[in-house]
């Protein structure tokens, strides 16, 4: 065969030689077969013939790099270095020496470049020596990037974080008085002691914390992006997730969050778990709105070559952690159930059903999702059971000891504060009692305010009349008619003023209001009947043979003695009653003087002469009219004045 020889000029040649390169790095086979190769080549055109020349000089530069780029790696490692000053190295913190940090990197690229180029692999041995070398690096890249994820890795600030918190206290009515188990959590906050409900922190829209020192991330980022390049992704993600799903741990502990189970979950009392359903409620917030979401962007800075990536290392950094709230709210969801529990549950549904949004965000995973969605469903059946047994409880409470005042029932007081803030979860309840109407087909309403009633308000009418008609039983268990009827004065009111002066007045209407007004009238009638009317009957003309000159004083002396005697009487046992409210008091009052002194003062004006100018008259005539209406300022007041006390206040 004839060799080709081709008079060109130098650039040619130089073209010739450059398109021979670019064929020597493009063939993936054994140094052995790209030489005979080659050599076939260079019998076509003699100007290859120093192609041989070539094959060596790039194989002998590619070595020289390897050489030198294995011994840095050689000198990190432990278990191969060869002097105490190569070992000494090993223990360095790689961010206190930036620039061998930034030497190892570097000779990590040059044998992946080396490897990816092909340069070596045609020799068997540095491709072996190569594999060794990256499985070294890995190693110890590995190694780095979880110590330097735990050098660098901020403490939560929980003080910062609550000074962030802005709280909100509802408080109960005060609990005096016989009432069933079922009602005595609660009491109304006093100038001595008191409790309250906290709905729990809400957070500003900036709060940000710092998880990792953010000098720390971009050299993550150089080790994930080597460990990554190399196919050591697992270890990598492994790795990252394992040191920060301790330090979310940590957080949880921080925040107040135990690890428990189901069941130490259910035999807690209930004031412990109370303060427990609290802090995850708080934990919960802090969690998803701060903690998960910083974690998602450190996901994103260190892991952003890669979209699968970094899913699988948040995934797998936070389940843990949102897998430990969600155990809590399914024990809570699926505990005994009592009334005090409502308000807790209601604030665990409603972080919870706000956090289910961001986490359909922040996790492609659907079983995290899916397990949050079954929480929040078994937290909203325990809401709505408990508001429909507390109901039956109203209704069925039976204590029979009456209050001896006539005073505020301390069920009115209960339920009436219970159900005033309940209205803060209106939304919420009428989502989950949408579909449980049937009980409030007995109730009564006119001009189809019930068919205009959200859900929730019907439960409320419900409830309230159920504890109307308690209340008009426990009534009955009064001897006397007319602290009878103070009672249902007192109770009426208590509860009209609880509806009037909130949100309830929105949901139970303007004409809820003015009925129960009225019916507070019509007890008050009662009352003047039932308890006046004998009074005012010693004061009438019959039966006292004549008339004002000729008048029987003998039944004038009987008339006014027996008025005195029921006076008295009234005064004694009413002065020991109790009517709360100012306004109310001061318009029985007003009641029982329109009727009582006007009476009184036609009565001695027409006869009190006769008696007057008669011994002993003022055994008869006790008192004048200013007397008695000074004395009647003493009723309802709570006080019980006895007899001996009656004086005669003007002459």
């Amino acid at each position: 065969m004839t060799t080709t020889t081709t008079n060109l000029g130098a650039g040619s040649e130089d073209r010739v030689m450059a398109t021979a390169q670019q064929i020597l790095k493009s063939l993936n086979t054994p140094k052995e077969v790209r030489e005979d190769m080659l050599l076939i080549f260079s019998s076509f055109d003699n100007r290859l013939s120093n192609i041989t020349d070539l094959i060596n000089e790039n194989s002998d530069s590619a070595g020289v790099r390897f050489d030198a780029a294995e011994k840095v790696i050689l000198q990190w490692d432990s278990s191969s270095s060869s002097s105490n000053a190569d070992a000494s190295r090993h223990s360095l913190p790689w961010e206190d020496s930036p620039d061998e940090a930034a030497e190892y990197l570097s000779a990590v690229d040059e044998i992946l470049h080396l490897v990816a180029d092909m340069s070596i692999r045609s020799d068997n041995k540095i491709m072996d020596r190569a594999e060794t070398a990256i499985q070294m690096a890995m190693s110890r890249l590995e190694d780095e990037f979880r110590l330097v994820l735990i050098r660098n890795t901020v403490p939560l600030d929980s003080e910062r974080l609550y000074g962030s918190i802005r709280r909100v206290s509802l408080s109960f009515a005060a609990n005096d008085g016989e009432i069933g188990e079922e009602f005595e959590s609660f009491a109304e906050v006093d100038s001595e002691r008191g409790c309250f409900h906290e709905r729990g922190p809400s957070f500003g829209d900036d709060l940000c914390v710092v998880l990792i020192n953010p000098d720390a991330v971009m050299e993550l980022k150089e080790i994930a992006d080597r460990m990554i390049n190399a196919g050591y992704e697992k270890e990598c993600v492994q790795a990252y997730s394992n040191v920060r799903r301790d330090a979310l741990d940590e957080c949880l502990v921080i925040l107040g969050v135990e690890k428990l189970s189901i069941e130490e979950v259910q035999k807690i009392e209930w004031k412990a778990l109370d303060e427990k359903m609290k802090k995850w409620i708080q934990a919960v917030k802090i969690t998803v709105r701060v903690l998960l979401n910083g974690e998602k962007r450190l996901c994103d800075q260190i892991f952003n070559g890669s979209n699968s990536i970094k899913e699988i290392c948040f995934n797998e950094t936070a389940k843990g952690c949102v897998m430990q709230l969600l155990n809590f709210g399914e024990a809570v969801a699926i505990g005994k159930r009592s009334s005090e529990k409502l308000f807790r549950i209601l604030d665990m549904y409603d972080v919870l059903a706000d956090a289910l949004l961001e986490f359909e965000m922040m996790f492609m995973d659907e079983y995290m999702c899916t397990e949050a969605k079954g929480v929040l469903a078994g937290l909203g059946d325990a809401a709505k059971g408990t508001f429909l047994e507390f109901e039956n409880a109203v209704k069925n409470e039976a204590s029979k000891k009456p209050m001896q005042n006539g005073e505020i029932h301390p069920l009115t007081r209960y339920v009436m504060n219970y159900v005033k803030l309940l209205v803060d979860y209106s939304e919420t309840l009428n989502s989950l009692l949408e579909n449980d109407e049937d009980e409030a087909d007995g109730l009564k309403s006119e001009d189809g305010e019930l068919e205009m009633m959200t859900p929730f308000a019907k439960r409320l009418l419900l409830l309230i009349s159920s504890l109307e008609s308690n209340l008009e039983e426990k009534s009955k268990l009064y001897e006397d008619g007319a602290l009878h009827c103070i009672f249902l004065m007192n109770n009426n009111l208590y509860i009209v003023q609880k509806v009037k002066d909130s949100e309830l007045r929105k949901l139970l209407g303007d004409n809820w209001v003015r009925k129960r007004r009225g019916s507070i009238r019509q007890y008050a009638t009662s009352y003047l009947r039932t308890c006046w009317t004998k009074a005012l009957h010693c004061l009438k003309d019959e039966g006292i043979g004549g008339s004002s000159n000729n008048a029987s004083k003998v039944a004038l002396k009987e008339r006014f003695k027996s008025f005195n005697a029921c006076f008295e009487d009234i005064y004694r046992v009413q002065t020991g009653w109790k009517v709360p409210d100012p306004q109310l008091r001061e318009e029985l009052r007003i009641s029982i003087s329109e009727k009582v002194i006007p009476a009184y003062r036609s009565f001695m004006g027409r006869f009190g002469s006769q008696l007057e100018s008669g011994r002993h008259a003022g055994k008869y005539i006790k008192y004048t009219p200013e007397d008695l209406e000074n004395y009647l300022l003493d009723l309802f007041e709570g006080s019980p004045l006895v007899l001996h006390h009656m004086r005669r206040k003007s002459t």
